[in-house]
């Protein structure tokens, strides 16, 4: 499993998915423009003392991540589209891709990788949910479906 973040905006955000790839040793990738500092007190301060546990990769853009990465199903989140994220099945080596806090993710993901698309269902007035929560609702679904929440 991966954990990736296309053009993250919110330093705490990200430091908090950080902090959850830490406690579950799943690699981070950051593509495209970050919208803050790798830096920035705040990203730290979120992510605590375990930057250092982290596996972090950062990639100019979509086409070196997946160049570099390898091959591996993508799975897209949508906070409207795709099939809820309990039915999904996922499978060992998913990356697991969220979009930017304000947009999502564009449109053109979507295009390109029509297959693998899953939502956690909202049936309250909000327009989503937070995205270090929804990271930590796919992954540790994930985490569930293949047997993995031992930590092994």
């Amino acid at each position: 499993m991966r954990i990736v973040l296309f053009e993250p905006e919110i330093p705490p955000n990200t430091g908090s998915i950080a902090r959850l790839c830490a406690a579950t040793d799943t690699p981070l990738d950051l593509v495209g423009k970050l919208g803050f500092s790798l830096d920035d007190r705040y990203l730290k301060r979120a992510g605590l003392d375990y930057w250092p546990s982290v596996r972090l990769a950062t990639w100019p853009d979509w086409g070196s991540f997946l160049e570099g990465v390898g091959p591996g199903r993508i799975v897209l989140s949508s906070a409207r589209q795709g099939t809820p994220h309990h039915e999904f099945s996922y499978e060992p080596g998913d990356r697991i891709v969220l979009g930017c806090e304000t947009k999502g993710l564009p449109g053109w993901f979507f295009e390109r990788h029509p297959e693998h698309h899953v939502r956690i269902p909202i049936w309250g007035k909000v327009r989503s949910i937070n995205i270090a929560n929804a990271a930590s609702v796919l992954l540790y679904e994930a985490y569930r479906q293949i047997g993995v929440l031992d930590g092994k």
